[in-house]
C-alpha cells in the first residue's frame, strides 16, 4: 500500500487548532503520513507577556532534514514563518528538496489576533517563497497586504478574482484567494493563468474557526500528495474546511477550534465549483 507523505513546516500552536496541529490532525483525517517542522511555538507566557518563540535555524534545520531523509515527502506545505531570517533559510531548503509540490500558507495573523509574520518579513516571502510554491492560499487580508492594499480593499468576488490575477505574476503556478470574509457566501477564487475556478459554499454562522485556513491548506496538500489534480484537490479541501467550520468546538474562553473528523463523518456535499475563463 502506498504512503502519501507530507511535511509541514509551519508554527505550533499550543491551543491545538491552528498550525502544525491543525496540519497533522488534517493529513490522518485524509489518510495521509504528516510530518513536522517547527519554526516558532505560539503559546502566551503568563509572566513575561511574550507569545512567540522563534525556533533557531539549526533546530529548523535538524527537522527538514530528518523528515526528508527519514521518510521523503511528496508535498510540503509552508506556514507560518514569522521573521525575515527564517523565510530566507526555508526557501533555500524548498530549493533543495526531492518535490515539486510545494503548498504556502502566508500565514500573517492569528485568529485571536497574533502577528504571526513580522513586518519587515513581507518583502521575503513575496520574493524567496512564493515563486517556488505550486499554490499560495492567502485569506482576504494576506491578499491585500501582499499586494500592498489598504485593508478592506476586497470586497467581492470580482475584487478576489483581480487579486489573484495580479498575485499570479509574483510565481505561483495557482493562487486559491480565500473569501471567508465575503459578506455573502464564503466563496473563493482559484486562478491558474487561464481560468477562474470560483468555489462556493454557504455561510456558516459560528466563531469557532481557529486553524481554519491552516486546515484548507494542508487538506489541499494531502490531496496533491495522493496525486489528485489542483482543481479537485481543492475542491475536496473546500469541502473538508467547510464540514469543519459546520461543526466547530465550542471549547476554550475565545475562538474554538474546526472540527477535522466532520468531513468523513458528514459527508460535506454542499461545495459547488463554476469555471471561468479569462
Amino acid at each position: 500500500m502506498t504512503t502519501y507523505r507530507v511535511l509541514s513546516i509551519a508554527g505550533a500552536a499550543a491551543r491545538g487548532g491552528a498550525g502544525i496541529q491543525a496540519d497533522l490532525k488534517t493529513c490522518q483525517e485524509l489518510g495521509v503520513y504528516g510530518m513536522s517542522a517547527i519554526t516558532a511555538i505560539v503559546a502566551k507566557n503568563p509572566r513575561t507577556g511574550q507569545n512567540i518563540f522563534p525556533q533557531t535555524l539549526d533546530a529548523i534545520e535538524a527537522q527538514i532534514d530528518t523528515a526528508l531523509c527519514d521518510i521523503g515527502a511528496d508535498v510540503i506545505k509552508t506556514g507560518m514563518l514569522f521573521t525575515t531570517e527564517i523565510i530566507y533559510f526555508v526557501a533555500g531548503q524548498l530549493r533543495l528538496a526531492q518535490t515539486d509540490k510545494i503548498v504556502v500558507d502566508p500565514v500573517m495573523i492569528g485568529k485571536i489576533g497574533s502577528a504571526l509574520l513580522q513586518d519587515d518579513a513581507m518583502q521575503a516571502m513575496k520574493t524567496a517563497i512564493i515563486p517556488q510554491a505550486t499554490i499560495i492560499t492567502p485569506n482576504m487580508p494576506e491578499a491585500e497586504k501582499l499586494l500592498g492594499y489598504p485593508q478592506g480593499t476586497l470586497k467581492n468576488i470580482a475584487d478576489l478574482k483581480h487579486a489573484a490575477k495580479t498575485l499570479h505574476a509574483l510565481g505561483p503556478t495557482y493562487v486559491l484567494v480565500k473569501g471567508g470574509r465575503l459578506e455573502d457566501d464564503a466563496t473563493d477564487v482559484l486562478y491558474d493563468g487561464t481560468y477562474y475556478y470560483v468555489l462556493h459554499a454557504p455561510r456558516i454562522d459560528t466563531i469557532h474557526t481557529n486553524g481554519a485556513g491552516c486546515t484548507y491548506s494542508a487538506a489541499i496538500a494531502a490531496e496533491l500528495a495522493k496525486g489528485t489534480e489542483m482543481v479537485e484537490a481543492v475542491t475536496i479541501a473546500k469541502r473538508f474546511i467547510t464540514a469543519a467550520i459546520r461543526h466547530g468546538k465550542p471549547i476554550g474562553n475565545t475562538v474554538g477550534p474546526t472540527h477535522h473528523a466532520a468531513f468523513n463523518e458528514s459527508g460535506e456535499t454542499t461545495v459547488k465549483v463554476s469555471i471561468e475563463h479569462v
